[in-house]
């Protein structure tokens, strides 16, 4: 049954033009073309970049974080059995009936129940040396592979001439630097997706699992079907906005707002202009209306265009979080991505606790200094002036 799948699935008719056969792919006369068994290595190439990760992690980007004032945050809460047990095994946001029979049972105010619980919650919120670490690996790579990118494309005819992208398809030779930049491309998604579980979670966590296998998905099937050139002119393209996003991202962990806006606008500019402007107008030109000079419509160059149309609504949608956020930037002086997770939320939550704990000590301090008929700065009450 898996054999007869096999032969089904990798149906000519499925993935090449008409009249053209899997053996016109066959090395031949030191020529090397495209191979499915090729992307086997884009798996064990992705543990290799967690392991480099895990260094880069550790070696460079700690104490890059730490050069910028970023500290590993320590938040310990107090151990209690009856309420760790409540918190792992019933819920993480008590009612009010369920924090008042807890302080009974624990011996604590309901006050207190409340902050246990609060502190208890916020310890396991990433922390900003975290986010700062995984930002900074983002864009390590981006850089590298973008560069790389540059260097491997800058000769290309087809960069400059999109007719030379469908010129001789699919009998187009795989080049090694072609090879190279797929399968980096690729093993970092796989690095990403194995990974999810451990980074920092997000709101948009589900976004982010069907993003990589998105991208898996397609980078795949360009590559089985030999859809090279066009597929590294997609990569280069969306490779080159990515940097300026993680280095805003990083600076915004640091503090610095300033920078922080600057790389964002710059990330912005470039990010409109490649995703709204040049993919459209130029990747789905070249890979829609240009092979239709050359080749008859077929089952693999309409599945690429349904999938690199999807892409380009992702991009509508992105972009007009990107412009909610400008739109913040300008009239509000702050940036903050729509997609992340809750710290700001703990930091406020911190914040409006100790001004509360404050407020409450202070009454308190006050009705005491009344019962001992002083005043709030210690000094006596004149007698008949309590209650004014």
């Amino acid at each position: 049954m898996f054999q007869t799948f096999k032969e089904w699935f990798w149906l000519e008719r499925f993935w090449l033009p008409p009249k053209v056969t899997w053996s016109d792919l066959e090395d031949h006369d030191g020529l090397v073309f495209v191979k499915p068994s090729h992307l086997y290595m884009t798996i064990p190439y992705a543990f290799v970049l967690l392991i480099v990760r895990y260094f880069f992690e550790k070696f460079i980007a700690t104490p890059l974080a730490k050069t910028f004032g970023i500290k590993e945050a320590v938040r310990k809460v107090a151990p209690n059995t009856i309420l760790e047990n409540f918190f792992k095994h019933s819920t993480r946001r008590p009612c009010q009936n369920e924090i008042y029979g807890l302080a009974k049972k624990s011996n604590l105010t309901e006050r207190q129940v409340e902050r246990w619980f609060r502190s208890r919650r916020n310890q396991e919120r990433p922390c900003r040396m975290q986010k700062f670490r995984e930002a900074c690996w983002r864009f390590a790579f981006y850089l590298m592979i973008t560069i790389a990118g540059i260097v491997f494309l800058y000769d290309k005819p087809w960069v400059y001439d999109l007719w030379e992208v469908w010129n001789g398809y699919p009998r187009q030779p795989l080049l090694p630097s072609q090879y190279w930049y797929y399968i980096l491309e690729m093993s970092f998604y796989w690095s990403l997706l194995f990974s999810l579980g451990s980074d920092v979670k997000r709101k948009d966590f589900l976004a982010h699992v069907i993003h990589h296998l998105a991208a898996i998905s397609l980078m795949s099937f360009s590559w089985c079907a030999n859809y090279i050139r066009s597929g590294t002119l997609v990569m280069i393209v969306h490779d080159v906005a990515d940097i300026w996003l993680e280095s805003a991202k990083m600076f915004s962990y640091a503090g610095w707002t300033q920078t922080c806006n600057t790389l964002f606008f710059i990330f912005s500019t470039i990010f409109l202009i490649s995703r709204l402007i040049i993919f459209p107008f130029w990747i789905l030109h070249c890979t829609l209306v240009v092979p239709m000079i050359y080749l008859e419509p077929f089952f693999s160059y309409i599945f690429l265009n349904l999938q690199l149309m999807v892409l380009q609504v992702l991009h509508l949608y992105w972009g007009y979080f990107i412009l909610k956020m400008l739109k913040r930037c300008i009239f509000m002086k702050n940036i903050q991505d729509v997609r992340s997770d809750d710290e700001d939320e703990y930091e406020e939550e911190e914040e409006e606790d100790e001004e509360q704990e404050k407020e409450g000590a202070a009454k308190g301090k006050e009705k005491e200094c009344l019962k001992n008929g002083l005043g709030a700065n210690r000094h006596l009450i004149p007698n008949g002036q309590h209650g004014r």
